[in-house]
């Protein structure tokens, strides 16, 4: 099945509703866990490298939405492939607004599960056909088109380090197969 398929197939359960309230993390509970500690002198984790990103902010409003945000500054280790902003605009209208419902956790933690893995990669570890297990445990495949590096039909626009992990900056959604 095509990626473009795949993705319809996925969020075709995702209808917006009339009455959808745009993203916001407006209703999400102050952190109190791990990410809640302060300390300004570390390297930050990747959710702090998310947060000090203003092209990220969907996707911190989807990671806070989704409770997974202890998850995330904790140890890790992680590889975070993270969409921009204008990667959550490409889905179709009212998506995001959907998922971030509460009614649609299970389905938004799924989502996010898929752009993480548990371990550290190096850009230069991604070959050209590789499969992996993402930590929602559904694959992706990475491939290379010249010197660009793509997961699924993402492509790899920059890499930040972090404590916990690396975070890949991506310019598209990755949706889970079903």
């Amino acid at each position: 099945m095509r990626p473009a398929a795949s993705l319809l197939l996925v969020l075709a359960a995702c209808q917006p509703q009339a009455d959808s309230a745009p993203a916001a993390a407006a209703n999400v509970p102050a952190a109190t866990g791990m990410a809640s500690i302060q300390d300004t002198t570390s390297e930050k984790n990747v959710v702090q490298v998310a947060v000090a990103s203003p092209d990220h902010t969907t996707l911190v409003a989807a990671v806070q939405a989704a409770g997974l945000v202890d998850v995330l500054a904790s140890s890790g280790p992680y590889t975070v492939f993270a969409p921009t902003n204008a990667a959550f605009d490409k889905l179709p209208a009212g998506t995001v607004e959907t998922l971030l419902k509460p009614e649609n956790l299970a389905q938004l933690q799924a989502v996010l599960r898929h752009h993480v893995t548990t371990s550290i990669w190096a850009l230069s570890e991604f070959k050209d056909g590789m499969t992996m297990s993402m930590a929602d445990g559904t694959p992706v495949t990475f491939s290379k088109r010249g010197e660009d590096t793509y997961i699924g039909d993402a492509k790899v626009l920059g890499k930040a380090k972090a404590s916990n992990g690396v975070v890949y900056v991506i310019d598209a959604v990755v949706v889970p197969a079903k």
